[in-house]
């Protein structure tokens, strides 16, 4: 498929009743043993793991980096790949532009609740530059109006979650990406404000089900940083059942 025919395949995905589930993965062979799954739709990075897999704290790595390690993954299937891109890396822009050109068709950009009028400002620009390069770009506009809400009071940063995602609609995002523990009242909410296939959620311990997600309207779900994570805790286990008297298992597939 070409970059244009992955897009208008992620687009669709998005626009389904179905809710897109995406696994997300780090690399060359996590996005392979992923894609073989005949379940799998669509790729999407994490940032956060993408980071810690060539030793940088999240939100930290550089910009050149970050691309490099996404256009591998990108290589490593036919599958349409959404990328995290932090914050657009200071040029949301230039970063969506450069994202395209190595055959990205969606990606998450988050505001880290800076000001509203700069917020959207980065999601126009990031819609601007998919427009200049043809590319109907699926951009999961990331606010953390919920994630870095502090003490404000629950039902301010709902609503504030809920302006911010319209602003960006408005200005041609395809989803809001609120992350945090949704629950179903939260949910609710905000497909009512935001609209029905409109908001994308973070399967987080203690959420609730994909498919529980699906009945609200939600329309799509990822895991974050939480695949890495259950990735790495089975290579300690193996490794200090190893230190003990373990061996390999007999059964262990060959997914590399």
């Amino acid at each position: 498929m070409t970059t244009l025919d992955k897009a208008q395949t992620l687009q669709q995905l998005h626009q389904s009743t179905t809710i897109l589930r995406v696994v997300n993965v780090w690399d060359a062979i996590s996005t392979q043993a992923v894609a073989a799954l005949p379940e799998t739709k669509a790729i999407a990075t994490a940032g956060h793991s993408i980071a810690a897999a060539h030793g940088y704290a999240d939100g930290t790595i550089p910009r050149d980096v970050a691309l490099a390690a996404v256009e591998r993954i990108v290589a490593a299937t036919d599958l349409p790949v959404s990328a995290d891109l932090d914050a657009g890396f200071g040029d949301p822009g230039d970063t969506a532009r450069r994202a395209i050109g190595i055959g990205v068709v969606g990606a998450n950009v988050e505001d880290r609740l800076a000001p509203f009028d700069d917020s959207v400002a980065a999601v126009r620009a990031i819609v601007a530059a998919a427009e200049a390069e043809g590319v109907p770009f699926q951009l999961n506009a990331r606010t953390d109006a919920l994630a870095r809400a502090g003490d404000r009071p629950l039902a301010e940063s709902i609503q504030d979650a809920i302006a911010r995602g319209r602003a960006f609609l408005e200005e041609g995002a395809a989803l809001v990406f609120v992350p945090g523990v949704i629950t179903r009242e939260i949910a609710e909410e905000l497909v009512a404000g935001l609209g029905p296939n409109k908001l994308s959620v973070i399967g987080l311990p203690g959420a609730l089900t994909a498919a529980e997600y699906e009945q609200l309207g939600v329309a799509r779900i990822s895991y974050g940083p939480l695949t890495q994570r259950v990735a790495l805790r089975a290579l300690q286990e193996l490794a200090t059942d190893l230190y003990g008297n373990g061996t390999i298992p007999a059964d262990t597939p060959v997914l590399n």
